[in-house]
């Protein structure tokens, strides 16, 4: 017999879901998605790329089995496509048919004590600032990585090692053991009656043959080692305001450079009411530090991004990345129904130090001047995007477009990137 908690009957999957949770006393659990989004983007690489339309398709289908109340298997297949491109589509937007998550995890449910989960495993950590899934672009990305946490009340103690898994059309994915990711990431969720802090010691190894710098193993100029320590913040002020705040330090090398470099984040919040609808207005201030004498090889400033999901952190096109810069952005969400939303986004973006670079969403080298003539100041985005939702189905449309500054017009082309897209998902 099928319970009546299935779901709507004409919602096949939300129906399979219940059915099989039913069946099995909640013990074996389905999770399904399916995306797809229509985009078009022009200005590609600021001129010097030609201009792109595709549609991306992702599809998920995870089970989770729960045998016993201390013991958990979870395992997701993920097919990726993009059709439209063609033959010769890239691994950062086509992977057919792999696996994105299987892992065993020990005492998932309890509050206190041991835990631990081993496998393949999609991991983020805070703002996903330094450790996350970057769940826009078409692949996300996921971690080979064991994990041994322990819960307190008020504290969650937790030891890592993640590598991140390598994407390779025709062949399953392997992890990329050349690129290590280790340390401890601690939580104080109850640090104060409302107050929440994060603070972390990570290790990050990049020791591939032309890894981090296109270098020479035999010499170490294509390795990277960062110890980075840090901290986040987060909870209410005072009227309302809700406000984070993460800094974060760095040591260790960069090719055959010492490295010193830092970066901070501060944003406030806060929602008030337009016309009887909600409305939260987001400000914040993002900071990672830059290399003054770039054709200095001892010493090095750049701030070593580690292995972030920068969607919407920097301009909802998705352009750069957490390295040599000052950011102010703004974010307006309007809530014009219960399921329909708009929002409105602003980033201002220059330079912190005029001799380095500005740096991909990847964390690669977009351009620089040497000599600093070209200016600080990369540009300025402005989009505007909303979301409907309805029973486990969402369908959005967005718009984004960056008024180049003095530097991109100086060191590109200088066109002005324009990102269109409408997309829609379903998920359960």
């Amino acid at each position: 017999m099928v319970p009546a908690a299935c779901g709507q009957s004409w919602d096949g999957g939300a129906y399979l879901a219940g059915a099989i949770a039913g069946d099995t006393n909640h013990t074996l659990r389905l999770t399904v998605e399916q995306r797809g989004r229509y985009e078009s983007r022009t200005g590609t690489s600021f001129g010097e790329s030609p201009d792109a339309a595709t549609g991306l398709y992702r599809t998920r289908l995870g089970l989770t089995w729960t045998p016993l109340p201390w013991l958990k298997f979870s395992g997701m297949m993920q097919d990726a496509r993009a059709p439209w491109y063609g033959p010769n589509a890239p691994n950062t937007i086509r992977d057919p048919a792999d696996l994105e998550e299987g892992y065993i995890e020990l005492f998932p449910s309890a509050q206190r004590g041991l835990g631990m989960n081993v496998g393949r495993m999609m991991v983020s950590y805070g703002d996903g600032r330094l450790i996350g899934i970057p769940d826009w672009s078409s692949l996300s990305r996921t971690y080979d990585e064991a994990r041994v946490y322990w819960r307190a009340r008020r504290l969650r103690v937790e030891f890592l090692a993640i590598s991140p898994v390598k994407v390779l059309i025709g062949e399953f994915n392997r992890p990329n053991w050349g690129e290590r990711i280790w340390g401890s990431y601690n939580s104080l969720p109850g640090f104060t009656a409302e107050q929440s802090v994060d603070v972390y010691l990570l290790r990050h190894d990049q020791n591939r043959p032309g890894g981090f710098t296109g270098g020479s193993s035999k010499d170490g100029t294509d390795r990277l080692g960062t110890t980075t320590l840090g901290t986040r913040w987060t909870g209410p002020l005072t009227r309302g305001v809700q406000y984070t705040v993460e800094a974060a330090l760095q040591r260790g090398k960069a090719g055959p450079a010492s490295l010193s470099a830092g970066a901070f984040v501060g944003t406030v919040s806060r929602r008030w009411t337009m016309w009887g609808k909600p409305l939260n207005v987001l400000g914040e201030y993002k900071y990672a530090s830059g290399t003054d004498n770039p054709s200095d090889t001892l010493h090095s400033g750049t701030f070593d991004q580690i292995s972030p999901a920068n969607h919407d952190k920097f301009g909802h096109e998705d352009l750069f990345g957490w390295r040599n810069m000052h950011n102010a952005r703004s974010v307006v969400t309007l809530g014009i129904t219960r399921a329909f939303a708009l929002n409105f986004m602003y980033d201002d973006i220059w330079l912190a130090s005029s001799k380095d670079g500005i740096y991909n969403s990847a964390g690669k080298l977009i351009a620089r001047s040497p000599t600093g003539a070209a200016g600080r100041h990369v540009g300025r985005e402005t989009d505007v995007y909303g979301t409907w939702r309805f029973h486990h189905f969402t369908f959005g449309a967005g718009w984004g477009h960056l008024f180049t500054g003095g530097f991109l017009r100086a060191t590109t082309p200088g066109v002005g990137p324009t990102y269109l897209y409408v997309f829609h998902t379903y998920s359960l």
